[in-house]
Protein backbone atom coordinates (compact mmCIF):
# COMPACT_ATOMS: atom_id res chain seq x y z
CA UNK A 1 0.00 0.00 0.00
CA UNK A 2 0.74 3.65 -0.77
CA UNK A 3 0.31 6.52 1.46
CA UNK A 4 0.35 10.24 1.17
CA UNK A 5 0.41 11.74 4.74
CA UNK A 6 2.58 9.85 6.83
CA UNK A 7 3.55 10.56 10.35
CA UNK A 8 7.06 9.41 11.67
CA UNK A 9 7.75 10.06 15.67
CA UNK A 10 11.20 10.05 16.47
CA UNK A 11 12.83 9.61 19.35
CA UNK A 12 16.31 9.46 20.14
CA UNK A 13 16.80 6.45 22.28
CA UNK A 14 19.53 4.72 22.17
CA UNK A 15 17.83 1.42 21.81
CA UNK A 16 15.93 2.91 18.99
CA UNK A 17 16.94 1.90 15.42
CA UNK A 18 15.45 5.27 13.44
CA UNK A 19 16.88 3.72 10.22
CA UNK A 20 14.29 0.89 10.25
CA UNK A 21 11.65 3.94 10.43
CA UNK A 22 13.09 6.13 7.72
CA UNK A 23 13.21 3.13 5.24
CA UNK A 24 9.76 1.94 6.20
CA UNK A 25 8.67 5.51 5.21
CA UNK A 26 10.57 5.68 2.18
CA UNK A 27 8.90 2.63 1.00
CA UNK A 28 5.84 3.08 1.96
CA UNK A 29 5.29 7.02 0.56
CA UNK A 30 3.67 7.90 -2.46
CA UNK A 31 6.63 9.77 -5.31
CA UNK A 32 4.13 13.54 -4.07
CA UNK A 33 4.02 12.52 -0.70
CA UNK A 34 4.64 14.46 2.58
CA UNK A 35 6.40 12.94 5.42
CA UNK A 36 6.37 14.34 8.84
CA UNK A 37 9.50 13.71 10.95
CA UNK A 38 8.10 14.70 14.21
CA UNK A 39 10.05 14.60 17.53
CA UNK A 40 8.32 15.76 21.09
CA UNK A 41 10.15 17.38 23.66
CA UNK A 42 8.83 16.64 27.46
CA UNK A 43 8.42 19.38 29.45
CA UNK A 44 10.71 19.75 32.31
CA UNK A 45 8.82 19.56 35.37
CA UNK A 46 8.79 23.05 37.23
CA UNK A 47 11.02 21.79 40.23
CA UNK A 48 13.75 20.61 37.86
CA UNK A 49 13.68 23.94 36.44
CA UNK A 50 15.59 26.03 38.67
CA UNK A 51 18.87 23.59 37.65
CA UNK A 52 18.53 24.03 34.06
CA UNK A 53 19.98 26.66 32.60
CA UNK A 54 17.52 28.50 29.28
CA UNK A 55 20.43 28.46 27.42
CA UNK A 56 20.76 24.45 27.91
CA UNK A 57 17.32 24.23 26.87
CA UNK A 58 17.93 26.48 23.97
CA UNK A 59 21.01 24.55 22.96
CA UNK A 60 19.47 21.00 22.81
CA UNK A 61 16.02 21.86 21.45
CA UNK A 62 18.46 23.68 19.26
CA UNK A 63 20.13 20.22 18.16
CA UNK A 64 17.46 18.06 17.87
CA UNK A 65 15.66 20.06 15.30
CA UNK A 66 19.36 20.20 13.52
CA UNK A 67 19.40 16.59 13.61
CA UNK A 68 15.83 16.02 12.65
CA UNK A 69 16.02 17.99 10.04
CA UNK A 70 19.25 15.79 8.96
CA UNK A 71 16.72 12.76 8.91
CA UNK A 72 14.22 14.53 6.94
CA UNK A 73 16.71 15.05 4.39
CA UNK A 74 17.39 11.10 3.67
CA UNK A 75 13.34 11.44 2.53
CA UNK A 76 11.96 13.35 -0.80
CA UNK A 77 9.42 15.62 0.40
CA UNK A 78 10.08 15.38 4.39
CA UNK A 79 10.01 17.68 7.16
CA UNK A 80 11.27 18.13 10.61
CA UNK A 81 8.91 19.30 13.37
CA UNK A 82 10.03 19.84 16.90
CA UNK A 83 7.09 20.10 19.61
CA UNK A 84 7.05 19.80 23.37
CA UNK A 85 4.13 18.16 25.40
CA UNK A 86 3.46 14.42 26.34
CA UNK A 87 4.23 12.26 23.71
CA UNK A 88 1.48 10.45 23.22
CA UNK A 89 -0.86 13.69 23.28
CA UNK A 90 1.35 15.58 21.17
CA UNK A 91 1.70 13.38 18.48
CA UNK A 92 -2.48 12.35 18.04
CA UNK A 93 -3.43 16.24 18.56
CA UNK A 94 -0.80 16.18 15.78
CA UNK A 95 -2.87 13.39 13.73
CA UNK A 96 -5.90 15.03 14.24
CA UNK A 97 -5.17 18.27 13.07
CA UNK A 98 -2.98 16.98 9.94
CA UNK A 99 -4.90 13.79 9.21
CA UNK A 100 -2.04 11.70 8.07
CA UNK A 101 -3.02 7.90 6.45
CA UNK A 102 0.00 6.49 8.20
CA UNK A 103 2.08 6.60 11.41
CA UNK A 104 5.11 5.18 11.73
CA UNK A 105 6.23 4.55 15.13
CA UNK A 106 8.95 2.94 16.83
CA UNK A 107 8.60 0.81 20.09
CA UNK A 108 10.59 -1.07 22.75
CA UNK A 109 10.34 -4.47 24.45
CA UNK A 110 7.63 -3.67 26.51
CA UNK A 111 8.31 -4.16 30.76
CA UNK A 112 6.61 -3.98 33.68
CA UNK A 113 6.40 0.00 33.67
CA UNK A 114 4.32 -0.42 30.26
CA UNK A 115 1.32 -2.04 31.86
CA UNK A 116 1.15 0.64 34.82
CA UNK A 117 2.00 3.55 32.45
CA UNK A 118 1.52 2.72 28.83
CA UNK A 119 4.10 3.59 26.01
CA UNK A 120 3.89 6.01 23.66
CA UNK A 121 2.98 3.39 20.85
CA UNK A 122 0.72 1.64 22.58
CA UNK A 123 -0.92 5.29 22.97
CA UNK A 124 -0.97 5.94 19.36
CA UNK A 125 -2.21 2.62 17.95
CA UNK A 126 -5.20 2.59 20.77
CA UNK A 127 -6.13 6.09 19.23
CA UNK A 128 -5.48 6.48 15.92
CA UNK A 129 -7.70 6.77 13.12
CA UNK A 130 -5.44 6.05 10.58
CA UNK A 131 -3.24 2.99 9.74
CA UNK A 132 -0.26 2.49 12.45
CA UNK A 133 2.91 0.70 11.11
CA UNK A 134 4.89 -0.36 14.87
CA UNK A 135 8.86 -1.04 14.03
CA UNK A 136 11.09 -2.65 16.85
Amino acid sequence: MIYHNILVPIAFDADRDLQAQLSLARRLAAPEAQVTLMHVIEQVPSYAMSYISADYLAEARSAIRAELQDLAAEIPNARAQVVEGHPGRSIMDWAKANKPDLIIVASHRPGMQDLLLGSTAAHVVRSAHCSVHVVR
